[in-house]
């Protein structure tokens, strides 16, 4: 079935009601028939629902169906995208181990990535995003995963996945996107060869603002690359606290099932019945959405570009961009709904954004009205300078993420506020 479709039907199967809305499972727990039923679906024996902290019916509609948008094989919802990028991470890697990851990213993971995660003994290594041949020098028997963003936030840099990917296939290491900008309607990742992907589904999934969630998706044969590769003996040596279950053995897609009985069953980032039902929602619509973001997206940023006080602006759509022929590669159906672009300096900047009336000045991105953000004072803040400039968030860098109003209004609003500039 075609993409549209998938995210209107999949995963569901009408219940005896026949209610053609995905019902809202609100249950912490199931019960088992017999006791032998109990202990053959924790053995996994036997595959079914055995406590909201693992899977619920409504959450596992919303996994299947952004898999299938996705062109994965499985998927593992969480609580918020920044618990889906720390299970993706943790899920392979352990204390004294390292990954690599692209330095133009989202200022919560780069503060994961560089301070909590290193509290946990896992050290991240950096690489430019425009220059893919950086990554091989950084790798040695310990990397366990080569992370980036499909459209870096809020530097607006369009990544290489290919040139990304061959390096880890050379390695067999798993590589990881953060696909939220683009979202599967705009790039689907594993098509490029990607291993895993995470979306933070509190952006452009649910498209209103209305849940913090997260997924985790499984590209199909991953056994392929993890058994016997000694990078993850995690999955080939016995887990000694799920009955001495070898991962590498079993015929279920092993990345995804390891973090649900592994993190997820400990650690306990599960989303609410409530939230997958939002998130589902939002899938039906995204298509359409995603196509007037971009639209809204690119006619800011050609206007934004001919403007005198606006010393550069970073989308990959603009033939001027320097992402411009990745972006003809990698997102032909559009480049999403973020943008950004610079004025003189900081207080600039600050004046700006105070002086916008439609854009709301909000930290975040996906939603449906327009919301403007100075990343260098608010998502970026506990940055360096020169951190800052490494990550592509000069001072006087404004962030847009471009909504769903008429154009016409979202120019007008920008041109009064430039004016104080």
């Amino acid at each position: 079935m075609e993409q549209q479709t998938l995210a209107l039907h999949e995963g569901y199967e009408k219940d005896s009601h026949g209610t053609m809305a995905v019902p809202i499972y609100q249950t912490t727990a199931y019960e088992f028939r017999d006791v032998e039923h109990a202990a053959s679906l924790f053995a996994l024996k036997e595959l079914g629902n055995i406590y909201t902290r693992l899977n619920n019916p409504t959450s596992d509609v919303f996994e299947k169906r952004v898999a299938a948008m996705e062109g994965g094989i499985a998927g593992l919802a969480t609580s918020s995208g920044m618990s889906a990028i720390f299970y993706a991470i943790a899920n392979v890697a352990k204390t004294g181990d390292n990954f690599i990851s692209a330095k133009q990213l989202y200022g919560g993971s780069l503060t994961l990535f560089a301070h909590t995660l290193k509290r946990f003994g896992i050290e991240a290594r950096f690489f430019d995003v425009q220059n893919p041949s950086e990554i091989e020098a950084l790798i040695d028997d310990k990397t366990k995963a080569i992370f980036f963003e499909t459209i870096m936030n809020p530097s607006i840099d369009v990544a290489d996945i290919e040139a990304i990917v061959a390096v880890a296939k050379k390695h067999n290491i798993i590589s990881i996107v953060d696909n939220t900008v683009a979202t599967p309607v705009l790039c689907k990742p594993i098509e490029y060869g990607v291993d895993i992907v995470v979306h933070s589904a509190s952006k452009y999934t649910t498209g209103q603002g209305l849940a913090i969630g997260g997924i985790i998706i499984e590209r199909e044969n991953m056994v392929d690359l993890i058994k016997g590769n000694t990078r993850y003996d995690c999955y080939n040596e016995p887990d000694a606290s799920y009955h001495g279950l070898v991962y590498s053995d079993i015929p279920l897609p092993i990345f995804t099932l390891r973090a649900r009985l592994s993190l997820l069953r400990d650690l306990g980032g599960t989303p609410s019945p409530f939230n997958s039902w939002l998130f589902i929602q939002g899938l039906e619509t995204l298509a359409l959405r995603m196509r007037e973001h971009s639209s809204n997206a690119l006619i800011l940023a050609e206007y934004l570009d001919s403007h005198p006080k606006v010393f550069k602006v970073n989308y990959p759509a603009l033939k001027s961009d320097k992402n411009s022929k990745k972006a003809a590669k990698y997102l032909a159906k559009g480049s999403s709904g973020l943008l950004s672009f610079e004025v003189s300096d900081l207080e600039a900047a600050k004046r700006v954004v105070d002086a916008t009336k439609l854009y709301s000045l909000v930290v975040n991105i996906g939603d449906s009205k327009s919301i403007i953000t100075h990343p260098a004072s608010t998502t970026h803040m506990q940055l360096s300078p020169k951190e800052l400039e490494e990550a592509g968030v000069p001072a006087g860098l404004i962030r847009i993420s471009a909504g769903l109003e008429a154009s016409k209004d979202l120019i007008e609003d920008i041109k009064q506020a430039l004016e104080k500039a």
